[in-house]
């Protein structure tokens, strides 16, 4: 199932989602992540979206704080509409990559909070600085990335990925602008020329 594309402000000045965007948010440092992900999420709590982030980078705790900027987080954290977890324990709870896990994970955390109607878009953002230890996981993670691309239009869902490029060598980047539709550098919002098709990919990796 595709679902009804319906434009919505992402929280970032200048920059328009709609449900299905599968987007490669790219930045140098923390601060430029911070200036990405959090008018993202408190956009998509003030829209009543749900909202999910999963992050190495800061301490949950601290992220959730950043967040709220000094609002109340209780109502959002015992409803479930904010999750904030670490992304090694939900990229590698089972012990090692693996797409089909995560697949899996996406689609119990945000079907199940869409399907109800409770929440009419669902926000996910996924910092992926975990895979930089484990080098054996980054072609695997390539591969996910292609493959979330058929995902994302399933559900009424934005997806962001979040890679720090003083942290990404450049034969990854590549890579990774191939599996992106979209892309936003330092705020700034584009269409990625070099997109390829999951069909595409998966046929130059043969």
């Amino acid at each position: 199932m595709t679902v009804l594309a319906e434009p919505f402000d992402c929280g970032i000045p200048g920059v328009v989602l709609e449900p299905g965007d599968h987007v490669c948010a790219m930045y140098y440092g923390p601060a430029e992540r911070d200036d990405v992900l959090l008018p993202f999420l408190r956009a998509g709590l003030r829209e009543g979206n749900k909202c999910l982030c999963l992050i190495d980078g800061v301490e949950p705790s601290e992220l959730l704080t950043r967040v709220m900027d000094g609002a109340d987080a209780a109502p959002y954290v015992t409803s479930k509409q904010l999750e904030i977890d670490r992304a090694t324990s939900a990229c590698l709870s089972s012990g090692a990559f693996s797409t089909e896990h995560m697949m899996a994970y996406l689609e119990q955390t945000i079907g199940s909070a869409t399907a109800r109607g409770a929440y009419p878009v669902a926000r996910a953002a996924s910092e992926m600085s975990w895979v930089l230890p484990r080098p054996h996981d980054s072609r695997a993670v390539v591969e996910y990335e292609s493959e979330l691309n058929r995902f994302a239009p399933r559900l009424p869902q934005v997806l962001m990925c979040l890679y720090d490029l003083e942290l990404f060598g450049g034969g990854m980047v590549l890579d990774l602008l191939k599996t992106h539709p979209t892309v936003l550098v330092r705020a700034t919002f584009m269409d990625n020329p070099h997109y390829l098709t999951p069909q595409e990919f998966a046929a130059g990796r043969s």
